[in-house]
């Protein structure tokens, strides 16, 4: 405009008439009004008004391709969807407001969508969607996530997971049929029907390959050998369960068997009674299903060994830096680090690579070994958002991206839907229970906090990793007020891993507020040898409790026991 007003003005009316009206026709929309250098549309359904942006842009793209001019017009597009009042042709809502405000986060020539517009379209479009967070809106009270539409090109392929070229160092497992041990046709539906929901469950997991039930159905065969098993189907685990029922009272065992080594990595037993036979199939499969992934990445952990890190892949590489992670040393903590940076260069389309590079910062910089916080939060950000974006369907990715976003950018009302996602693409993930909780309680809501830990402990009752979730409880109780048990909880973590510092100062704050101070000031001197540098000012200056009161009270406490204000 500044340049030529009039021909920019002339410019901006030939491209409504013949790029967006032409396409608003063929994909049903309607022109609400048109103020200006914006234009307002509406739709008959989500699907319509992303095809639409899409194509618009795509020949505003092919226009400034032929024209060549450096003057040529971009356009950004927001994309929402919500409930209307239609006045006379006129539409108002809070929705269209949020339309007008995230398309100012698109780039030149791109389109932005709102992440309930992202769920509606599902995968019945072309396209990849790159998470963009929930930034804060003008006059937007609650959080609205966005994401940002990347167009299919053509002869492109969207990059995904291809077992055959993965198999040879990820984990495959195969899921044999639930024998009948008393021959009971009601038993047998009852073993099939496990076998059908083990695998499906297993089949959300990125973690694992698990081989489809039309392809193990031929091995109901007790007697076969499980090594020649394995060898025809192609895996290097086998899940093998029996079904026996006496009376009203049945049992179920199930055992999963490494089969390079021919032993057994876990074995569960589970009694029930058949009055409860749906619930109580659900309990098993989902005991299960979370028991699986921890004993086959800890057999996978011990199968690498001492190997240099020269010779590992992006997998081996993860697996190695998890097991170092937990050691909660500097050390450790820079060789986790290191290692899962080489494994997002070796496999850039490693989506839980990137999210456990952004799960490793979070200990790095929560326990105070950062040097450079800024520039370690911006690593973490970038690390969980391309992890959602490489694979927005896989919990683990959801999971991390929403404590990255509860813990690192101090925003867990806003975290909570990628919680939900998480766990509506796996509701028995442990870590998506367990991360969930530890936002709700930054937001206050201990009792929530308490009930998602629940499910963790249920899924995963012997999980090596509970100290972190026994922290969560901590924090949940300490929000709620019930500092006995918040001591409880954080003394059980203690014990188990007396040198992590996220325990430590709440330990010592909660021990204060509740009269031991003696005590206190031994946990707050620990934490001093751990955290030489730490103050209550830096602490509080960036943890993520959301509610004043709850400030107040961490802040006396840590006073209380004699830490550095």
């Amino acid at each position: 405009m500044a340049k030529d007003g009039a021909a920019t003005v002339a410019l901006w009316s030939r491209l409504r008439d013949e790029v967006l009206f032409p396409h608003l026709e063929r994909h049903s929309g309607r022109l609400v009004e048109s103020p200006g250098d914006a234009v307002l549309v509406e739709f008959p359904g989500a699907v319509s008004a992303v095809s639409w942006a899409v194509d618009v842009q795509q020949s505003v793209l092919e226009n400034q391709g032929k024209s060549m001019s450096p003057d040529a017009l971009s356009l950004r597009i927001g994309i929402n969807v919500d409930d209307v009042i239609d006045e006379e042709g006129a539409l108002y809502s809070d929705g269209v407001n949020i339309a007008s405000r995230i398309h100012q986060f698109a780039k030149p020539g791109e389109i932005v969508l709102t992440g309930t517009v992202r769920d509606l379209i599902g995968n019945r479009l072309p396209n990849s969607y790159r998470y963009l967070g929930a930034p804060t809106l003008k006059n937007i009270e609650r959080p609205v996530h966005i994401y940002a539409v990347e167009a299919q090109q053509p002869n492109v392929t969207r990059q995904v997971v291809s077992p055959y070229l993965n198999w040879s160092s990820r984990p495959t497992l195969a899921v044999l049929p639930f024998r009948n041990i008393d021959e009971s046709d009601n038993n047998r539906y009852f073993g099939e029907g496990i076998t059908e929901d083990i695998i499906a469950g297993v089949a959300r997991s990125r973690t694992l390959f698990v081989i489809a039930r039309s392809s193990t159905l031929q091995f109901t065969d007790a007697s076969k050998d499980p090594q020649k098993v394995a060898n025809a189907l192609g895996v290097k685990y086998l899940l093998t369960g029996s079904v026996r029922r006496q009376s009203n009272h049945l049992r179920i065992n199930a055992e999963l068997v490494e089969v390079e080594h021919s032993r057994t990595a876990w074995a569960e037993r589970y009694d029930g009674e058949t009055e409860d036979l749906f619930e109580f199939q659900d309990k098993i499969v989902s005991s299960i299903v979370a028991a699986l992934e921890p004993h086959v990445r800890a057999a996978e952990t011990a199968r690498i060994g001492n190997r240099p890190t020269e010779s590992l892949d992006a997998y081996d590489c993860v697996l190695r830096a998890l097991a170092d992670l937990y050691q909660f040393t500097f050390d450790s903590y820079a060789e986790s680090r290191s290692l899962l940076e080489r494994a997002v260069k070796l496999d850039p389309g490693y989506a839980q690579a990137h999210a456990y590079l952004a799960w490793c910062l979070v200990f790095w910089i929560g326990e105070g070994h950062s040097r450079d916080i800024e520039a370690d939060r911006a690593e973490a950000l970038a690390a969980a958002r391309k992890a959602v974006e490489l694979d927005p369907e896989d919990a683990v990715c959801l999971s991390v991206g929403g404590h990255v976003m509860a813990f690192i950018e101090g925003k867990p009302s806003g975290a909570v839907e990628l919680f939900q996602q998480a766990l509506e693409r796996d509701e028995n993930s442990p870590l998506a229970w367990g991360l969930s909780a530890t936002c709700f309680a930054y937001l206050g809501n201990g009792d929530e906090a308490r009930k998602r830990l629940r499910n963790v402990w249920r899924l995963a009752p012997y999980d090596p990793h509970n100290f972190f979730f026994w922290t969560a409880a901590g924090i949940g109780e300490f929000v709620a007020g019930r500092y006995e048990d918040a001591i409880g909880w954080l003394r059980k973590s203690y014990r188990v891993k007396p040198q992590l510092v996220a325990t430590l100062r709440l330990l010592a704050a909660t021990l204060a507020l509740k009269g031991d101070i003696e005590e206190a000031h031994s946990i707050a001197s620990e934490l001093l040898a751990a955290e030489p540098s730490f103050k209550i000012s830096d602490f509080m200056a960036w943890y993520p409790l959301q509610r004043e009161e709850d400030r107040d009270k961490l802040t006396e406490g840590l006073r209380k026991a004699n830490l550095p204000k």
